[in-house]
């Protein structure tokens, strides 16, 4: 039972919660409406003050929601609108903190999923491909996740997977290629045993074979052979990027280094790739487990020690475990290998 004076207290603070945050929605739409590369450096300052003034759950959901309906149309977003966004999350990611990049990139994520299941009919798809090649253009992701994606589109390989393929690999393949040709290499390898099983309706097509000379193409690190490759708008911001990321927060280590089952999976296993993010849910291991790992295999221990371990009040599996360990052991390598074991 909740008595008449709290409900009226909680629903007039809910008024009010619901009120600031159509304000603070508002500013940021504002905000959103006019980036520009012009202004970029003004409008992430002041992006970077509603953050200090506001919550930074409430920010994280309103700037994603506002990012994610302006670039996840039916229709092709422009490329160079879709750059100016992604380099807006980027500063905030690199100066604000980290998990900025991480709330956007898993919105982003799972979204794509959803949509690469459904039989969408719209550009969403390329759309939100382009946020994530841009997230990772821009150093807020590692390219691990980019070659899980494509491992997944190339694992499922249909007309919209090569599609997708070629879009993804027009937007980042020479960057994953310096990150980690092996890997590339692999892929490239992977994706022509899928086209030669493919079934012959698909074999035949141009699209694939486009595809593979791509491929071939970034293999042998050849620009000339990808029509329409330019990477001049993204090397230009990315020099923008530079001059406006604070030095402390730039390099290498704020890019999140994230799997996609990771992602997917983030409501069950927590967000290990946010330091310090909270986490309600079933614990990630069974108990089942964690009992059969405490029985630990002693080997044979004279009953003189057991009595000295009972003595010391070692009363748990590993306490008596660990103290047999320091007394029987001939020296500390040994006593070290042991307690690995």
């Amino acid at each position: 039972y909740v008595p008449p004076q709290v409900r009226k207290a909680q629903e007039t603070l809910n008024d009010k919660k619901r009120e600031e945050l159509g304000r603070l929605k508002k500013m940021v739409n504002g905000l959103i409406n006019r980036l520009s590369e012009l202004n970029l450096s003004s409008i992430s300052g002041q992006m970077e003050e509603l953050y200090m003034a506001n919550s930074r759950k409430d920010m994280n959901e309103t700037l994603t929601d506002i990012l994610m309906n302006a670039c996840v149309t039916a229709v092709a977003m422009p490329a160079r609108l879709m750059m100016e966004h992604v380099l807006l999350v980027s500063i905030l990611h690199h100066n604000v903190g980290i998990e900025v990049g991480a709330h956007f990139l898993e919105a982003v994520v799972k979204k794509f999923d959803e949509l690469c299941k459904s039989d969408a009919e719209g550009k969403e798809c390329e759309n939100l491909l382009a946020l994530i090649a841009h997230l990772y253009n821009f150093h807020v992701v590692h390219s691990l996740l980019i070659f899980d994606i494509l491992k997944k589109l190339v694992s499922t390989f249909t007309e919209k997977e090569i599609e997708l393929i070629l879009f993804l690999l027009k937007n980042v393949g020479f960057s994953l290629r310096k990150d980690d040709a092996l890997a590339l290499k692999e892929l490239i390898a992977e994706a022509q045993r899928k086209a030669n099983t493919a079934d012959k309706k698909l074999q035949d097509q141009t699209r694939v074979r486009f595809m593979l000379e791509t491929m071939l193409a970034l293999r042998n690190n050849d620009m000339r052979k990808i029509p329409g490759y330019d990477p001049e708008p993204v090397e230009k911001l990315r020099k923008l990027q530079r001059t406006l990321v604070r030095s402390s927060g730039s390099g290498k280590d704020t890019q999140l280094r994230v799997s996609l089952e990771s992602l997917l999976s983030a409501d069950q296993v927590g967000r290990w790739w946010i330091v310090g993010s909270s986490w309600s849910g079933a614990p990630m291991i069974d108990d089942t487990n964690s009992k059969s790992q405490q029985k630990l295999h002693i080997g044979k221990v004279s009953s003189k020690i057991m009595e000295l371990a009972r003595k010391q009040r070692m009363n748990t599996d590993i306490r008596r475990s660990i103290f047999c360990v320091l007394m029987t052991s001939e020296d500390f390598l040994d006593a070290f290998e042991k307690l690995l074991k």
